[in-house]
C-alpha cells in the first residue's frame, strides 16, 4: 500500500485567449503533482464544446500535438485526476461534458462531496442513469434537473444541495463559471489576462508558467461568471459557513512556489519548520529533508536551529506507477528505488530527518534504514505537522483509522516502529499559531477529528 497522502485533483480554466487549449495544457502540466491518473481538456469555439481526455500524465494524453490543434477555441477548462471517489478508468476522467435542456456544458471538480451517495440512490430510483462513479456527475444531474432560468443559477442550485468540498470550473459555449464551496476547503485561484478574459487554477504556479500575475483566491462561497466578451460578475449564492481551508495544502499538497489562500506556500512551510525546531530541538550535526515535499520545512528547521542543511537523500523523479519490481525480494525496495542516500554526507553524522507527515509509517521506517545503512550514527525524525490520526472526507485520499499509525500508536511506539533515535511532531497549536498564516479558519480534522462538515455518506474509512 502506498504510504503517502494524495490530493483529489487539479483544475484549470481560461477564457479570452485564442490558444485556450494550449494554455490549458500548460496549466495542467504545472498542476500535474495534484493528479497523475488522467487528464482532460474541453474547449469552446463559441458554438460547441470539443473534448479530449485519457488516462495517464498530461504529456502522455496530449503527447500528439495534433490533439491540441483539434481543440480550437478561445475558452477551455482542464482537469488532472487522482481518484478518491470512483475507480481509475476512462469513464471517470474529467472534465465531463453533457447536453441538456440549456445546451452543452462541461464541468471539472477538485474536492470530495459527502452526501452524493444518498442523492445518487434517490436519482436512480427515479430513473436516472449514471456512467461514472464520481461526485461530479451527480452535480451535473442536479444541474440538469434544476428549474432555474440561467446556467449560473442552475449551478448554484445544484451545489446548494450537496455537502463537502468543491472547487469547480464549468464551461458552456458562451461562458466560463468558477465556484468555490462556502467553507473554501480546496483552493481556487484567479487572474486576469492582459487583453481581457480570465484564468482560474487550483494553484498560482499554473499562472507562472503562462507569464500571468498571481491574482487572488476566490473567496469561500464565491461564484464568478465571465462571458466571451469579457463581461464578468461575482456572486455569493450560498448560505454563509465558517471558513475551513485545508491546512494540508500548506503542509504537503501545494507546490512551494505557489500562492494559495492569498498566501505564499513557501513562506508558511518554512515557518512550520522554524516552529518545529523550537518545539522539537535535536542535538545533531546536519538537517536533511525527505525530498521534495519537505525541502522547505527542512530549510526552516535548519535556519532556526543553526544546524547545517545538507542534501542527504536524492529522489528519483522518473518512477512510474507501472514500474515492475524484481521477483527477488529486496529489503525496502520501494523506498530505495525512489530515494538514494548521499553517503559522504551521512556517514558518521547525527542526522535530523525532516518530513511533512507520517501516514502508515512504513516509508519512514524504510527511509531511516536507508540513512542508517549510509553510516549515520543517530537519526532524529522531525515531522512538520501534527500526527495524522483521522481520515479525510473532503478530497484527500487518506487510509482508514486502522492504517493510520498515529491512530493506534503513541509517539514513543511510533518512534520504535520507524526505528528513529527520537521522534517529534509540530504541535497543532504551534502550527496554527505561526506568523503569516492567513486570517481564516482551517480544517484540521485529520489531526483533531473535528470535522467541519459531517461525513454523511462516506463511512468507508471508519
Amino acid at each position: 500500500m502506498v504510504d503517502s497522502l494524495h490530493d483529489n485533483c487539479g483544475i484549470f480554466g481560461i477564457i479570452g485567449d485564442h490558444d485556450a487549449a494550449e494554455k490549458t495544457y500548460l496549466g495542467l502540466y504545472a498542476l500535474q503533482h495534484r493528479g497523475q491518473e488522467s487528464a482532460g481538456i474541453v474547449v469552446s469555439d463559441g458554438e460547441r464544446l470539443l473534448e479530449h481526455k485519457g488516462l495517464g500524465l498530461v504529456s502522455h494524453v496530449f503527447g500528439n500535438r495534433e490533439k491540441l490543434k483539434a481543440l480550437d477555441g478561445d475558452a477551455a477548462i482542464g482537469h488532472v485526476r487522482y481518484s478518491t471517489t470512483g475507480e481509475t478508468n476512462y469513464a471517470n476522467a474529467q472534465p465531463f461534458t453533457i447536453k441538456y435542456k440549456r445546451g452543452q456544458i462541461a464541468g471539472a471538480h477538485n474536492g470530495n462531496l459527502v452526501n452524493t451517495e444518498s442523492i445518487r440512490k434517490e436519482m436512480e430510483k427515479s430513473g436516472s442513469i449514471f456512467r461514472t462513479a464520481t461526485d461530479t456527475e451527480v452535480v451535473l444531474h442536479l444541474l440538469a434537473r434544476s428549474p432555474k432560468s440561467t446556467t449560473a443559477e442552475g449551478i448554484a442550485d445544484a451545489l446548494s444541495q450537496v455537502r463537502g468540498a468543491f472547487s469547480m470550473v464549468f464551461l458552456t459555449p458562451e461562458q466560463l463559471i468558477a465556484v468555490r464551496d462556502p467553507r473554501g476547503i480546496r483552493p481556487l485561484e484567479m487572474t486576469k489576462l492582459p487583453k481581457g478574459g480570465m484564468a482560474f487554477a487550483s494553484e498560482s504556479c499554473a499562472f507562472d508558467l503562462l507569464g500571468l500575475p498571481a491574482g487572488r483566491s476566490l473567496e469561500p462561497g464565491e461564484l464568478i461568471i465571465i462571458d466571451r466578451k469579457g463581461n464578468s460578475e461575482s456572486l455569493f449564492p450560498f448560505d454563509f459557513a465558517s471558513p475551513a481551508a485545508c491546512i494540508f495544502e500548506f503542509i504537503y499538497f501545494a507546490r512551494p512556489d505557489s500562492r494559495i489562500f492569498n498566501t505564499n506556500v513557501d513562506k508558511i512551510r518554512r515557518r512550520f519548520g522554524q516552529r518545529l525546531a523550537r518545539e522539537q530541538p535535536a542535538d545533531a550535526d546536519i538537517v536533511i529533508s525527505v525530498p521534495d515535499s519537505s525541502n522547505t520545512a527542512a530549510l526552516g528547521y535548519s535556519h532556526e536551529s543553526g544546524i547545517p542543511f545538507e542534501l542527504g537523500l536524492i529522489r528519483n523523479h522518473y518512477i512510474g506507477r507501472t514500474f515492475i519490481q524484481p521477483r527477488q525480494a529486496i529489503r525496502s525496495f520501494g523506498s530505495r528505488i525512489k530515494y538514494n542516500p548521499v553517503r559522504g554526507i551521512l556517514n558518521d553524522k547525527r542526522v535530523v530527518v525532516v518530513d511533512d507527515s507520517i501516514v502508515r509509517g512504513t516509508t519512514s521506517r524504510a527511509l531511516i534504514n536507508i540513512v542508517r545503512d549510509a553510516g549515520a550514527r543517530e537519526v532524529h525524525l522531525r515531522i512538520a505537522s501534527p500526527p495524522v490520526k483521522h481520515p479525510c472526507y473532503y478530497g484527500i485520499d487518506t487510509p482508514t483509522y486502522e492504517q493510520l499509525i498515529a491512530s493506534s500508536h503513541t509517539v514513543e511506539k511510533t518512534c520504535e516502529f520507524v526505528g528513529a533515535d527520537s521522534l517529534g511532531y509540530l504541535s497543532l497549536d504551534g502550527m496554527l499559531g505561526i506568523d503569516g498564516l492567513p486570517q481564516t479558519g482551517f480544517c484540521t480534522a485529520c489531526f483533531s477529528g473535528n470535522y467541519p462538515i459531517p461525513h454523511i455518506d462516506n463511512k468507508s474509512k471508519k
